[in-house]
């Protein structure tokens, strides 16, 4: 039989070393990378199409709703659980309409992050048990489909998406154009046409979006918090 092919992304080195352990303590388990960031994450979901990408909610680059969507899109085959400390139930619907197949709490324990990860691996989903069935209950396909129909996130480019969450972390366009390997005038160019699109004024605008939106949270960096 198999190993479960697994990708771990956290910011948090310490947090991602003790998961990896425990996680290779599993037979049946093999850890094929881990990355710190969002974008890094996704970058190695594609190259190496994992069975289960592990991933916490808040994360620089990209987050972890939007390392979801991308990343069930980019490589099918490949099961989201998303691991954090946030339970709000607002987060759990919108991890499921991004494609996550699990959301785990920090705090539930590494048995039920190993129960997780086998059952999403058996194409199946599961929540930590304080989360409230009716997440599930509230999520169906077609209310997601109208979702998706009426979000202009939805519309954004996946460099537009990167660019709305660097900009809301407070990361100027120099910064934003390093990270992405852009010049600057482009970073420009995508924040001008990402406050067009999403019917935005200003910076505090794109901050107050992205929280409402989930993109970010207060959690996501220095700057945002300062915002």
């Amino acid at each position: 039989m198999e190993p479960v092919r697994i990708i771990l992304a956290d910011d948090h080195e310490i947090f991602r070393q003790g998961v990896r352990a425990l996680l290779r303590a599993e037979a049946d388990f093999q850890v094929v990378g881990e990355a710190g960031d969002g974008l890094s994450a996704l970058e190695m979901v594609e190259r190496l199409k994992p069975d289960v990408l592990v991933a916490d909610l808040t994360m620089p680059g990209l987050g972890g709703l939007e390392l979801t969507h991308q990343a069930v899109r980019r490589s099918p085959r490949t099961r989201v659980v998303i691991l954090t400390m946030h339970s709000a139930e607002p987060f759990v619907l919108e991890a499921l309409e991004q494609g996550a197949s699990a959301y785990v709490l920090k705090d539930g324990g590494v048995a039920e992050l190993v129960r997780a990860i086998r059952e999403t691996a058996s194409g199946r989903r599961y929540l930590s048990p304080p989360l409230s069935d009716r997440a599930v209950e509230a999520y169906t396909p077609t209310a997601s489909t109208v979702k998706a129909r009426d979000d202009p996130y939805e519309r954004l480019t996946l460099r537009e998406r990167q660019v709305v969450h660097l900009a809301a972390e407070g990361l100027p366009n120099p910064a934003i154009a390093e990270r992405l390997g852009i010049s600057v005038r482009t970073a420009e160019t995508h924040r001008a046409r990402v406050l067009s699109k999403l019917g935005l004024r200003n910076q505090t605008g794109l901050v107050r979006w992205a929280l409402r939106r989930g993109v970010v949270t207060l959690d996501d960096g220095e700057d945002l918090r300062k915002t």
